[in-house]
């Protein structure tokens, strides 16, 4: 086996069948957790030789003022329609929002929403950075995030899905416990870095609205049925598991998308009372019940 061949060795390999089977608080089957990504994208951003930040040449109006939509209007939309039916946000925070949109980020805030690092820009990726660089964004995101809502951010998911290999051993060295960028896992697992363990919190692509609308040409109606028929097959599961919502609101928050995606949340919402099989929360909960679960069996 060659250098490049080699097992970074961040987990243990944990057939499913053969995990000792756990549930939630209240014993609930299913944490549901919906990240809505609060994002800014530059529309001239520092140009990476290893990814191009824009399709087309600059300026990308279309892509750019698409996206714009989302803190301008859509925010609005898919919040108000998360709050109606009792659904707290975990932020996927691009940092510098809290100072280009500041009333977004409090809306988020004044919702009870959490907050984690999405990278300061969607548009500045890891790819080719120093040591000394990636430092400066995690530092960053602290304290922006800190001075804007006086949260201390506990999880990351890499700006645009950009990573190094050294990305969780130094989220872990500043504090952080969790971490959104392995797509491994139904359920929390254990991540070795080199200060000590991380959870991998499961974050979806699958049912990510940007897959749904972009990469698997979904219509609002067949995203919506997408979402009920995952979160019925995790809930059947004979141990507890996560749903992750991952969302971007300049997608799911336009007018014809945004009813079919209240009736999922009414789905859910039915579900998780007494008797019910949903725990509807937020991702940091979702780490401190998996801890406690899992320190008690050790």
């Amino acid at each position: 086996m060659n250098e490049g061949e080699k097992d970074p060795g961040l987990y243990n390999f944990a057939p499913y069948r053969g995990r000792e089977p756990f549930s939630w608080p209240g014993d609930k089957k299913v944490a549901v957790w919906i990240s809505p990504n609060l994002e800014f994208y530059e529309i001239d951003p520092p140009a990476n030789p290893h990814r191009k930040s824009w399709a087309m040449p600059h300026p990308d109006v279309v892509r750019q003022s698409h996206r714009d939509h989302a803190n301008r209007v859509s925010h609005w939309r898919m919040a108000e329609v998360m709050s109606k039916h009792g659904f707290p946000g975990s932020v996927s925070l691009s940092v510098a929002l809290c100072q280009h949109h500041p009333n977004v980020v409090e809306d988020a805030n004044q919702r009870g929403w959490e907050f984690f690092s999405h990278g300061i820009y969607n548009t500045r990726y890891s790819y080719g950075m120093d040591e000394a660089q990636e430092r400066a964004i995690i530092e960053d995101s602290i304290k922006t995030v800190r001075d804007a809502t006086g949260q201390t951010i506990r999880g990351w998911l890499a700006p645009a899905l950009t990573h190094t290999p050294r990305t969780l051993d130094l989220i872990a060295e500043y504090g952080l416990d969790y971490t959104c960028d392995l797509y491994h896992d139904d359920q929390p697992q254990r991540v070795k870095t080199k200060t000590g363990d991380l959870i991998s919190m499961p974050y979806s692509l699958e049912v990510n609205d940007h897959y749904g609308f972009f990469v698997y040409n979904m219509s609002p109606r067949e995203y919506a049925d997408t979402l009920i028929r995952q979160y019925e097959r995790l809930a059947a599961e004979p141990s507890g598991t996560v749903m992750c919502i991952p969302l971007h609101s300049y997608l799911i928050g336009q007018p014809h998308r945004i009813g079919p995606f209240e009736d999922v949340l009414k789905h859910i919402a039915a579900d998780a009372g007494d008797g019910g099989r949903a725990w509807i929360t937020r991702s940091g909960d979702i780490a401190d019940a998996w801890r406690a679960i899992h320190t008690k069996e050790a």
